[in-house]
């Protein structure tokens, strides 16, 4: 599904990735840990075409992306949740997740998945007439997540989705993730909450100062001394 071939990547005279090489396989969830600063974030944002890299290839499903832009992507199933559980706040919980669908044109198909959304997430559904700025935190990244769900991506980019929820709250959306998957998804998560990301991935990367430190199976990452010391308090 996706393929890194030494990505170098800039935000002006600072190089945040240097040389990442990754894979990503179809119907795989695979995480990326790291510390911060290390190019987590930056690494999602090259794959979805926010930022070009300066150097190497990226390859979805096939294909050599190039300098496509965000919106090209989208149409080839790809999308992203971006850190923080992003809404539109002045719209309604409804219409954010039919704007997930806006490039779609199959609307018995939308039908079922905006089903699929207020199946996982209930929450959704019970506040569909809310405005999403009146949501919780746990409530602004279930949002997120079933926008993300309403273009039926072949391939979902989740950045941080654990980030500031109560323990109980990130249970419930990784339990969701796991459900996701089984629709065929592809998942990319990139995460700080490493156990969490870890114990459902496949597959897993580390990365440090911009470079992949480590790579293994989810179970092999987890029991690497020097992943539990940095990242589990081991």
């Amino acid at each position: 599904m996706l393929k890194l071939e030494n990505i170098h990547a800039s935000y002006g005279h600072s190089e945040a990735l240097r040389g990442v090489c990754l894979e990503v396989n179809e119907s795989e969830i695979v995480t990326i840990i790291g510390p911060n600063g290390s190019g987590k974030t930056t690494t999602l944002r090259v794959i979805f075409g926010l930022l070009p890299p300066t150097e190497g290839v990226v390859t979805i499903a096939g294909h050599r992306v190039g300098g496509e832009p965000p919106h090209l992507r989208a149409r080839r199933g790809i999308a992203f949740g971006p850190e923080g559980g992003r809404v539109f706040t002045k719209l309604s919980v409804q219409d954010n997740l039919e704007l997930g669908a806006y490039v779609r044109k199959d609307k018995i198909a939308i039908r079922e998945d905006l089903a699929f959304v207020h199946e996982i997430f209930p929450r959704l559904a019970e506040r569909r007439r809310s405005l999403a700025g009146t949501l919780s935190g746990g409530e602004r990244q279930m949002l997120s997540i079933g926008r993300c769900l309403m273009l039926r991506p072949r391939f979902l980019m989740l950045d941080e989705p654990s980030l500031g929820l109560a323990p109980l709250i990130v249970e419930e959306i990784y339990s969701r993730i796991a459900l996701i998957r089984r629709r065929n998804v592809t998942i990319l998560l990139v995460e700080q909450n490493a156990k969490k990301a870890l114990e459902v991935a496949d597959r897993g990367y580390v990365l440090e100062l911009g470079r992949v430190a480590l790579s293994g199976s989810g179970a092999q990452l987890l029991a690497n001394e020097a992943v539990q010391r940095a990242f589990l308090g081991g």
